[in-house]
């Protein structure tokens, strides 16, 4: 069952990143009616929120945007930083809705940051711990049992990061029509562009989750074979 669970999901991430980038292509192609690029909508997002202290950078990739609190930037992809679309602008202003966020003390972007450090460690060594335990499960089987608890720490961080991503797209988007960034139909343009990228971190947690599901199966697995 778990395995089955794990295809489907592994299916439905495909699906949702295809969709995705299909729409931020079609998306890309409408123009702001008021010809800002995404750099100007996320400085002036910034300056609207009383920011000073973050700065807007260009980074090289596709979909690289992200917010860095550690090095208070927002880093804009080319296509997004450069262009002037809905899609740029909507996804520009998703990034600062998350310097707004930790402007705020916003509570599970909290709660993320201070997760990050644990997470790290946990991504880093989880794939080879659970590869140790797999292979050591009938002789030391706390060896996979602390691979577990490992990757559930990750998908613990995947599901924290769904209500981070939620808020900030939910601030963009309504920042952006009370800014006169976007009239109404550049607005739902700038909704469902941010609502498919969510999807994307929905199809993560739910991946996340049904692998953890599979792991602690085969764990439970072992333990009848005893």
């Amino acid at each position: 069952m778990a395995i089955i669970l794990f295809i489907g999901i592994a299916i439905l991430s495909f699906v949702v990143q295809s969709n995705l980038q299909s729409k931020f292509k079609r998306y890309s192609r409408v123009l702001l009616r008021s010809r800002l690029t995404g750099r100007e909508v996320a400085e002036k997002m910034l300056y609207d929120n009383g920011i000073t202290d973050v700065k807007v950078t260009c980074v090289e990739g596709h979909l690289t945007d992200h917010y860095n609190p550690a090095t208070g930037t927002v880093n804009l992809s080319r296509e997004v930083y450069e262009s002037y679309s809905v899609a740029a602008a909507a996804v520009a202003a998703h990034e600062c809705g998350h310097a707004v966020q930790h402007a705020q003390a916003y509570g599970p972007l909290t709660l993320r940051s201070a997760l990050v450090p644990s997470v790290q460690f946990a991504s880093k060594w989880v794939q080879w711990v659970l590869l140790a335990g797999i292979l050591l499960i009938e002789v030391y089987p706390t060896i996979f049992l602390a691979g577990i608890g490992l990757f559930a720490l990750t998908t613990l961080f995947s599901f924290i990061t769904l209500p981070v991503e939620i808020d900030a797209s939910v601030r963009a988007t309504r920042w952006l029509q009370n800014a006169g960034i976007t009239n109404q139909q550049e607005k739902l343009i700038a909704v469902f562009a941010l609502r498919s990228a969510a999807y994307t971190y929905v199809a993560a947690a739910l991946g996340s989750l049904a692998t953890l599901i599979y792991y602690v199966l085969m764990f439970l697995g072992s333990g009848d074979r005893d």
